[in-house]
């Protein structure tokens, strides 16, 4: 599986690592879980540093308009994206800019420095 994910309902966090390949289909499958465990306005770390995303613009389309359509089913959290290298970062900004979520989104080059702005901002 090349996104995991642990949720912590005590914390109102949520941690989801990538590791190889990931598709748009890895991708929805995720967003489809965070939506069922009721998680959508906790605090997300999104580790993609040892992930290879090959998603099209037409795909990152789509992916910005599934996270628009979450909107209507409530508030979402805070959202911290790690990416390292510039292609992946370049994704995340990306993403950010389509998805156009009301809540706070950073992206960050290392997941310390991600999980500090998190534990720092209010869910």
């Amino acid at each position: 599986m090349p996104i995991t994910w642990t949720i912590d309902h005590d914390l109102r966090s949520l941690t989801a690592t990538c590791q190889g390949d990931v598709t748009l289909l890895d991708l929805e499958e995720y967003l489809d879980a965070v939506v069922v465990a009721g998680s959508m306005p906790y605090r997300k770390l999104f580790d993609g540093t040892h992930g290879d995303f090959r998603l099209t613009d037409d795909e990152m389309m789509l992916l910005g308009a599934r996270i628009r359509a979450y909107h209507t089913a409530g508030p979402m959290g805070p959202l911290a994206i790690v990416m390292v290298s510039d292609r992946t970062h370049g994704l995340a900004r990306l993403f950010g800019a389509l998805a156009a979520a009301d809540r706070p989104i950073r992206i960050f080059r290392e997941v310390r420095a991600a999980q500090r702005w998190l534990d720092s901002t209010p869910s």
